[in-house]
């Protein structure tokens, strides 16, 4: 198979890299861009820990070819941190509740709920099982997971009125 040359931008810098047809967005990322914090676990999209937001949904990185990422916008959990090297507040909540265990799943359900949180910034319980339903975890049991999601979807409301009272 031909290599083919893939523009698209990911966590805000424009990246170029050179693929087979049938590589994997997934595979591409971590060997080819060197961003490893997407995690490669079942390959066949039934785990999540691959989830990365692209053009502005979540979706399995590992059932997505590389080539049709040309022109795309994506964000890994790479992308999450903010510019100034502080954790995203989804990161923040997930340490202060305790909701990361062996943290295999943590990256792709990091970047499921921020998707849902730019979608739906005061998600219900149910909205958040909904969505990081496709994640899956073996050792939290979600509870924690979803009362950090929970608790981040407060803290940016609350940040969000602090803004406006100033």
């Amino acid at each position: 198979m031909t290599p083919r040359m893939v523009n698209f931008t990911v966590n805000g810098e424009e990246r170029q890299i050179v693929v087979t047809p049938n590589r994997s967005l997934l595979d591409a990322l971590r060997a080819e861009a060197g961003l490893t914090g997407t995690k490669k676990g079942c390959d066949v999209g039934e785990c999540g820990s691959c989830t990365v937001i692209f053009n502005g949904r979540p979706v399995n990185a590992c059932l997505v070819l590389a080539v049709e990422a040309e022109g795309a916008e994506i964000t890994t959990v790479e992308g999450l941190a903010c510019s100034d090297g502080r954790l995203h507040p989804l990161q923040e909540c997930f340490m202060r509740c305790g909701a990361a265990q062996c943290g295999f799943c943590t990256p792709g359900i990091l970047v499921a709920a921020k998707a849902l949180l730019d979608e739906n910034p005061a998600p219900s319980v149910d909205e958040i099982r909904f969505a990081i339903a496709g994640n899956i975890c073996r050792c939290t049991g979600y509870t924690k997971i979803i009362d950090a999601i929970s608790l981040a979807a407060d803290v940016a409301a609350r940040d969000a009125q602090a803004e406006v009272s100033r």
